[in-house]
């Protein structure tokens, strides 16, 4: 567990992100196994393992998308309460939460809004783009954003730090593109038509309907017939 303060700098805005394992084969069944908390200033606050409870089966680590394995968790997790009260520490109530469907994330560590945290701003909102095709909102992952927005390239494995820094930057370069220095409104819309016009990689859901047994989520190549909320 990485655990940093810095406090040369008051940050407002504030990335979480969340890895989780399998704990069951239906895509539903997921258990917070990373988190990880990174400010406005790209300082990783915290970074901490979480081991399942006492018990709990893990079906799979879904390795080549999490990064994560069993001996990573055995050498270096903690129970989910003292991580979140990691999390609680670190976390000022004045912050203003940013990421990718962040209110998943907050939903996965019990975070109350008004009282852990003060509001939340959800990138895939920012970023959304109006598709006249489709008469639409087209909304983008993660990996569309950034390797599209900031000429990164993306791997497949993810891990909850990297996914928090990348989603600090996401919000970072918004702000910069919304004000004058960084072109305005005129560069904002060319950067979201960009985000039209650029064909998103195929998701590993996409890619591997399961992994070792677990349906990954994917709603047209669904196997295991759990409900989609969102």
């Amino acid at each position: 567990m990485a655990y940093n303060h810095q406090p040369q700098y008051v940050a407002t805005y504030y990335s979480i992100d969340v890895e989780c394992v399998a704990t069951g084969v239906e895509h539903n069944a997921r258990g917070v196994a990373q988190i990880a908390l990174v400010d406005q200033f790209e300082r990783c606050l915290l970074n901490v393992y979480v081991k399942q409870a006492e018990g709990a089966v893990v079906s799979s680590y879904l390795t080549p998308l999490t990064g994560l394995t069993a001996d990573v968790i055995a050498e270096h997790g903690v129970s989910l309460d003292v991580a979140v009260g990691y999390v609680r520490s670190a976390l000022p109530p004045h912050a203003i939460l940013v990421g990718q469907n962040i209110a998943k994330d907050v939903q996965w560590l019990g975070l109350e809004e008004g009282k852990d945290f003060t509001s939340m701003v959800d990138l895939a909102g920012v970023w959304r783009v109006w598709n006249p095709k489709f008469k639409s909102w087209s909304v983008f992952g993660q990996d569309h954003l950034v390797s599209t927005l900031l000429g990164t390239e993306v791997d497949t494995q993810h891990n909850a730090a990297v996914d928090a820094l990348k989603s600090v930057r996401l919000f970072n370069y918004y702000h910069y593109m919304s004000a004058g220095d960084g072109g305005g409104e005129p560069a904002l819309d060319a950067a979201k038509q960009r985000l039209l016009e650029s064909p998103p990689a195929p998701s590993f859901a996409k890619l591997n309907p399961t992994w070792e047994g677990c349906c990954m989520g994917n709603r047209k190549t669904c196997t295991c017939g759990a409900p989609f909320f969102g």
